[in-house]
This record gives structure tokens, sequence and C-alpha cells, in this order.
């Protein structure tokens, strides 16, 4: 078995790197979906987003406005708070996934696709820990794919995937900024990764990147290290 971390900034493409890796046979956590997820009515993360910013950020239908949350998270200086609620139950969430995915194989490729890995880390050790599941989460997990691109492209691909334009257009690209300057650096990731992409080409060259880094995965999962224990 093999536990891999894939990460990448705002627009780097890790998602289309899952995907990839996905169609080679690797089983896919998505930080994102589970992160949603527990952020939906009747959860507990939601019952601690909604005591802690308060109910305007509470939708008539009883679900999370997330448009409100993002505002306050970037804009007004709170994404340590939002954080510190979901990236726990989150990383809890993708154990429990990857140990029933060994169950089932124990010889799995198991990628967790979050953009904030890194940051994750950064932000527990800025809080003094050294012992909770945030802060050990590197050593969780046995490899770390790190999907790079120029911050212009990376901002580019945000805005088309918005499908802002015009006024809205400059919105979103003063709303990417925003978002990266809350996330590590490329070069500061990719010196602690063990692989790294570079999608600042075209499709056809990441997928030979991924085709050769899924090899080198997939090698690893059926000659493990000694320790691979979840804890």
């Amino acid at each position: 078995m093999l536990k891999v971390g894939l990460t990448g900034g705002l627009g780097s493409g890790k998602s289309t790197v899952a995907a990839m890796l996905r169609e080679r046979g690797a089983t896919i956590i998505e930080a994102d979906a589970l992160g949603r997820a527990l952020m939906e009515p009747g959860q507990a993360v939601y019952s601690q987003i909604v005591k802690h910013f308060g109910p305007g950020v509470v939708e008539p239908d009883g679900h999370l406005n997330r448009a409100r949350l993002a505002e306050l998270a970037f804009h007004d200086g709170r994404v340590q708070e939002l954080n510190a609620m979901v990236h726990p139950a989150t990383i809890e969430a993708q154990r429990l996934q990857m140990d029933a995915i060994f169950a089932r194989d124990p010889a799995a490729v198991a990628v967790v696709e979050s953009a904030l890995i890194f940051e994750v880390l950064r932000d527990a050790r800025a809080r003094g820990e050294s012992e909770t599941a945030l802060a050990q989460l590197r050593r969780r997990l046995d490899r770390i794919v790190v999907v790079t691109a120029p911050d212009e492209l990376k901002i580019a691909r945000y805005v088309a995937r918005t499908g802002a334009a015009g006024a809205d257009q400059a919105a979103a690209e003063a709303e990417a900024r925003l978002r990266l300057k809350h996330q590590i650096r490329d070069a500061e990731k990719a010196a602690q990764a063990d692989y790294v992409l570079d999608n600042s080409g075209d499709l056809a060259e990441l997928q030979a990147q991924v085709t050769a880094v899924w090899e080198r995965l997939r090698t690893e999962s059926n000659n493990p290290p000694a320790n691979l224990s979840l804890e």
C-alpha cells in the first residue's frame, strides 16, 4: 500500500492530475469533497462554524453561505479560524477512507488530492502544535506529489473556471491573487516533495509526466518500506 498526497496551488491543475491518476488505477480521495460534506447541516463541523461565525453565514435553506464564508476567511483575515474547524475533521475522514481502501486492497495506491497539505502543516506549527494529526500530516503520507505552474497561468485558469468576463474578470483575478497569497510558493513545496509535475505546458506533456510518476508509485506500493502505518 502507498499513501500519497497530491497537492498544488489554486489553478495548478492538481484535479486534472488526480483524474489522470484515477485512469491509471489510483484510488483518489478528494479533500475538498470531504470538507464540503462535513460542512453540511447536521454535521459537527457545520455546527462549529455557525456557532463561531454567527447566523449570518447561514442561507435561508439552512446551508452555509460559502461565498460569505470565503469573504470572511480571505478578505477579513479569518481563514485560520475556519481552517482550524474544518481541517482536523477532514484529515480524520481521509484516514478512515484510507483504512477502508487498504482493507480491500493492500497493494492500493491511495491519493489524497488536497490544495493545502503544506499549509496545514505550516499553520499547525504556527499554533505551536507538534503531536496533533495536523502537525503530523506529512509523516502520515508516504509520498508527496506537487503540481506546479506559473502564477499568471494559475490565475488565468481560475478566471476561466469561473467564467467571469469584463469587470467580473478583474474581480476574479483579484480573488485569485488574494487566495494565492495564503498559499505556500511552488518552489518551497517542490523542495519538500517526492515528485514534481510541471503543468506549464500542454496536456500531452502533463500526461507523460503523470505516467512516469504513476509507474514509480505503483512499484513503490508493491515494495513498501518497513513502516507504512497510518498512525
